[in-house]
């Protein structure tokens, strides 16, 4: 055998096991991936599809759509899927202006002014979300600070029940929402560079036509970004309706919980998981095919 066959060989052998090695990193990830998010995930099928018994939590053994076709023909379980989008669509959309905003707000300003308000946007993810929301519920009670300043300025003449209701829902998922929204936004924003905007009010553009015209194009994947989150999250809200909201608001995950743990129907449980993550994957796709059409545009996988 000639030399450079056997040099050949050598660096073909070399490169194999530089690629097994490799291949090895991957291996927590791949485990990560399958035991945190696709076998729990086939569970969830694997027990939407049984039967759900009286008096137990499923049939073992079963294979039947029962629990599917409760799910869509009850009356309450359409009135939370009716409920649940509503309040995503929502919720959603608040998020995302007070969150554009207050991004550009902290974009736009220097020295301590952007420090502060930076630092404000981080400081509700040092607090856990159970405490943060709830901290809402004294503020919002008819007899509560929010009701006080209202009061003091003569804009309502009595006090309003904002929390437990639907108010109050709202606002505790907003707040819960912003942070990450302010920062996936804010990310997009330091990418501009900020003598586009002087040279376009230099041109005789105002700034609400400057921040339209020039901002919001570039920032559109830092919104998509948000989209996802936002969309992801109010689908399957649980604290903000479950602490501040009253008993109208129910959500897919409010009632999740009722079936699992109040009435021991995990079969209909893991049906109207089911549906949650097919609404919740559904809305993506649509604020993504939004934001799409809009100027600018964001790109989507296979685009």
């Amino acid at each position: 055998m000639s030399t450079s066959r056997i040099r050949d060989s050598l660096r073909t052998d070399l490169q194999q096991r530089d690629f097994d090695k490799r291949s090895l990193l991957f291996v927590p990830i791949a485990l990560l991936v399958f035991g945190g998010f696709v076998f729990p995930f086939l569970i969830l099928i694997r027990i939407s599809l049984a039967g759900q018994p009286s008096g137990a939590p499923y049939e073992e053994g079963s294979l039947t759509l029962e629990s599917f076709v409760h799910v869509v023909t009850s009356d309450l379980i359409q009135y939370i899927i009716g409920f649940s989008i509503l309040y995503a669509v929502t919720t959603t959309l608040l998020a995302l202006v007070v969150a554009t905003f207050y991004a550009y707000a902290a974009w736009r300003t220097s020295g301590v002014t952007k420090y502060v308000l930076l630092f404000s946007s981080i400081l509700p993810l040092l607090t856990t979300l159970a405490v943060k929301t709830y901290a809402w519920a004294p503020l919002l009670a008819p007899n509560g600070n929010v009701n006080d300043l209202l009061l003091l300025f003569s804009v309502i003449g009595e006090p309003v029940q904002f929390a437990p209701g639907l108010v109050g829902a709202v606002v505790g998922q907003v707040y819960n929402m912003v942070p990450f929204g302010i920062l996936a936004i804010y990310s997009v924003l330091i990418s501009i560079e900020e003598s586009k905007i002087e040279a376009a009010r230099d041109l005789g553009a105002s700034r609400i036509r400057s921040f339209y015209e020039v901002v919001l194009p570039e920032i559109i994947p830092g919104i998509a970004v948000a989209s996802i989150i936002f969309v992801t999250w109010s689908v399957g809200a649980y604290a903000a309706p479950q602490l501040l909201g009253g008993g109208a608001e129910r959500s897919y995950a409010v009632q999740i919980e009722s079936y699992m743990l109040a009435e021991l129907q995990w079969a209909f449980a893991g049906a109207l998981s089911v549906l949650m993550l097919l609404t919740g994957a559904i809305g993506v796709l649509i604020a993504l095919w939004v934001l799409n059409q809009s100027e600018g545009g964001v790109r989507i996988a296979g685009q």
